[in-house]
């Protein structure tokens, strides 16, 4: 059995107590910035067990104000772009400024190869596997943490506070500038699934697959409440959340008010990139 955030066949979890450290996210997105931020951030996830006592609760986030936003996303000019592996620079100058958190370009700035992580990452949410090996730079602060509440074993809310910020940010971003980024970037970012790509696919259409089975997940009202196995692993308590498929269930490891806000921002993606349809 596998704990909530442990994808099957993962390797074997630390002795407790120890700190989460591999991320995921979903997890799903619509831009370059959404996927590395939401995708990436909602998937963070290690699950590795805790004591039981909560740790001091994490200062709530301060709001951020998003980029001001038009009302319609013109079809963006061509404009030329550098080669895929030459493209990190064009990718901070186009992502960097959609929203005024300074948690973005600091992701942004820390890593390398981004189109290529942001393919990979949408092509495994759109399968239901974990995309932590590509977002790895995302980990969030702190550890998975339980509580034992009315005799039953629940996700503490501080854990759930570590996502705060990677939901703010993903909330903030301007959501027609990201359809213009995306837009832009598209050529870069379709080269880049080629190589990973079975032949024939496209990523548009794996690019709403992926958003799809975000907005599928069901978010279930208070407390997730999850079942000790031996050894350090935990399971949702609830069959129809442990079936679900690996990224969904980093999803839910974000808290169900991070969740809903992340499915809000990608209700608003999905309608501004205009995807095709995600069942064909």
């Amino acid at each position: 059995m596998n704990d909530p955030q442990q994808p099957p066949g993962a390797p074997p979890s630390a002795p407790k107590p120890a700190a989460s450290r591999t991320p995921v996210l979903v997890a799903v997105v619509a831009t370059v910035a959404v996927l590395l931020l939401g995708l990436g951030a909602w998937f963070m996830f290690g699950g590795k067990k805790e004591e039981t006592a909560a740790a001091p609760a994490t200062p709530p986030a301060q709001p951020v104000a998003a980029a001001p936003s038009t009302t319609e996303a013109p079809e963006t000019p061509s404009v030329p772009l550098p080669p895929l592996g030459q493209s990190d620079a064009r990718v901070r100058e186009l992502v960097g400024p959609l929203s005024s958190a300074p948690e973005l370009r600091k992701w942004l700035d820390s890593t390398e190869d981004l189109v290529r992580r942001f393919a990979t990452s949408v092509s495994n949410i759109a399968e239901g596997e974990s995309p932590r090996a590509a977002l790895s730079f995302m980990a969030p602060p702190g550890a998975f943490q339980v509580v034992e509440r009315d005799g039953r074993t629940v996700i503490s809310p501080e854990s759930f506070a570590r996502y705060d910020v990677v939901a703010r940010v993903l909330t903030s971003l301007d959501t027609q500038a990201s359809a213009r980024a995306y837009k832009v970037l598209r050529p870069l970012i379709n080269e880049a699934y080629k190589e990973i790509s079975r032949p024939g696919q496209g990523f548009d259409q794996t690019l709403a697959r992926a958003i799809q089975k975000m907005l599928d997940t069901p978010v279930p009202e208070g407390e997730l409440a999850v079942e000790d196995t031996p050894g350090v692993n935990y399971v949702y308590a609830a069959p129809e959340l442990e079936q679900l498929s690996a990224a969904q269930k980093h999803l839910l490891r974000m808290g169900p008010a991070n969740a809903r806000a992340v499915q809000t921002k990608l209700r608003e993606l999905q309608g501004a990139l205009a995807l095709p349809s995600a069942s064909r």
